[in-house]
């Protein structure tokens, strides 16, 4: 266990080695600078309001996981103002996907889940998805950014239907539809398949994320008049979760 506080600072430290790394390799430009070092910002001050005190063993992973989506939207925000780095890009967000993976186990190998490292996994794996979305809609297909919209459009339905703020039960459906989402635009973003196939695969990628946002809408549209302990006072537990 870590203190919040020494984990955003070595969180910190590290995305700026990240962030030098990159700018002598593939010569990241000051937009890129800024929307990484940002992201971070913003993602600690969710931390440091969400934590409880301490960062346990899985959270520093997740950690790990949003200092590596914070450099994704880093080269995604400079490939708008210069040629894409598609390797670094492509390389970081597949370190990332894996450490998924990972920080789930940890959290049950070593006893720590929590609810808020649940709901930092979440964040993270949106997060990353959206900024792929971005990328892809940018050098592919524009719809594309569907799919990494489909959490925060979700959130923002949440403020103003209180009923979409409630709790839903778990479903591990969820995290293979979230793996899904990442799987598929990393392989888009790589131009790893032929273009048929890739559209293909964001269609199928889409229609399965609509299919289980729906299903929880409906859910949560059946319970609406759940008391009012039942009913989160934030969003809504996040679509994708730690399984």
């Amino acid at each position: 266990m870590v203190t919040v506080r020494s984990g955003l600072a070595f969180g910190s430290a590290v995305l700026v080695a990240l962030l030098v790394v990159l700018g002598s390799t593939v010569g990241l430009v000051a937009l890129g600078w800024g929307v990484g070092l940002g992201c971070s910002l913003v993602m600690g001050a969710a931390v440091a309001r969400g934590a409880t005190g301490v960062l346990g063993p899985a959270d520093l992973v997740t950690g790990l996981r949003a200092v590596l989506a914070c450099g994704v939207a880093a080269l995604v925000a400079a490939s708008f103002v210069q040629q894409p780095a598609v390797r670094s890009l492509v390389g970081l967000t597949v370190a990332a996907l894996v450490l998924d993976a990972v920080d789930g186990w940890v959290a049950r190998r070593t006893r720590t889940a929590s609810t808020f490292g649940a709901r930092f996994d979440g964040e993270v794996d949106a997060f990353l998805i959206l900024v792929l979305s971005v990328y892809v809609a940018q050098t592919l297909a524009g719809w594309a950014l569907a799919i990494g919209a489909a959490r925060y459009a979700f959130l923002v339905a949440g403020w103003c239907f209180p009923w979409l703020r409630g709790q839903l039960p778990p479903r591990y459906w969820r995290k293979v539809v979230a793996a899904t989402q990442g799987i598929v635009l990393t392989i888009a973003a790589a131009s790893a398949a032929p273009g048929w196939l890739t559209y293909t695969a964001l269609a199928v990628a889409l229609a399965l994320l609509i299919e289980s946002f729906g299903r929880d809408v409906l859910w949560l549209w059946h319970h609406r008049r759940a008391t009012p302990a039942q009913v989160t006072s934030g969003p809504a537990p996040l679509h994708l979760q730690r399984p």
